[in-house]
């Protein structure tokens, strides 16, 4: 059990965690700090956390776990301002969707004390943002994906291996590269489309009066482009070099298929609309199976 859990970022998935960790006994205490003074205020009248805290710096005091529920791009800063209270024996976490410049952040923010941090990505989440939502259950079955630096200390990972497991997670490690390259594929990606296609509707005439006949296959396509954009925003440009790459393999394909349309090759159409067919039922009917270039844990 940890003695206390300094909270940075008091929203969505630093609640949750907060909120689970509780709900599994292994924390005593939560002391958190906000950007914003009525989200603090608010994760206390929730329960989330036990004590508001004025500053990442004093939310960090004291504690012996660490997790960091901020922008990515804040990552640098927020290191920084709580450096010289690492102690070898603290354990410090993030939850960012991208983790080669998370890992550049740590790199740069912590410097000598860089063994205490275990980037790590739990591929959970929920259309809507902020702290109302956080839910001690979030995390059950999910994924979550750890990339040690060359220099994060064994007992740290360990430990993080350990907390993500009682939370009820699947744990895997990779390279903070590969972990890119892959959720550029499985979820970056996905985001950009959605988006592009709700912008593609909006942009034509009629554009209520079609939306209003979109059935739930639409809906479905679309979900997840009522994501919160600041954060889709930072996630696309930190990561644009793989999600550029995986824009150009998905034009390829989509420009295989309307080749195909333009020929009427109608027997040509079927059989890549059969592969990718008996692939989605296949992924779908696997039991928790472990994502590509997943190292199980």
């Amino acid at each position: 059990m940890f003695e206390q859990l300094g909270l940075i970022g008091c929203g969505l998935m630093g609640g949750s965690f907060a909120l689970a960790l509780k709900k599994a006994g292994l924390v005593k205490r939560v002391v958190g700090y906000s950007k914003s003074p009525s989200t603090t205020e608010r994760a206390r009248q929730l329960g989330v956390i036990d004590v508001e805290a004025p500053s990442a710096l004093l939310a960090a005091a004291g504690a012996d776990i660490v997790l960091l529920a901020v922008p990515v791009a804040a990552t640098e800063a927020t290191l920084k301002s709580i450096k010289h209270l690492v102690t070898p024996g603290m354990l410090i976490m993030d939850v960012g969707s991208t983790k080669t410049d998370v890992v550049q952040a740590a790199r740069s923010g912590l410097r000598d004390r860089i063994g205490s941090f275990v980037p790590a990505h739990p591929i959970t989440g929920k259309e809507v943002a902020g702290v109302e939502h956080a839910d001690a259950n979030l995390y059950v079955g999910s994924h979550v994906v750890l990339t040690p630096t060359e220099r994060t200390l064994t007992v740290q990972l360990e430990q993080a291996r350990q907390i993500w497991q009682a939370l009820g997670c699947e744990v895997h490690s990779m390279s903070p590269e590969a972990h890119d390259a892959t959720l550029a594929t499985v979820s970056h990606l996905p985001h950009l489309l959605a988006f592009a296609m709700m912008q593609s509707v909006l942009s034509q005439p009629g554009a209520d009066a079609t939306l209003a006949l979109a059935g739930p296959g639409f809906r479905d396509f679309t979900r997840i482009a009522a994501s919160n954009p600041q954060i889709w925003r930072d996630i696309l440009l930190a990561n644009r070099e793989q999600v550029l790459a995986q824009s150009r393999q998905f034009r390829q394909a989509l420009e295989n298929l309307e080749e195909l349309i333009l020929q009427g090759d109608g027997q040509g159409l079927q059989d890549r609309i059969t592969l990718a067919s008996a692939a989605r039922a296949h992924w779908r009917q696997g039991p928790r199976a472990t994502p590509p270039d997943f190292q199980g844990a």
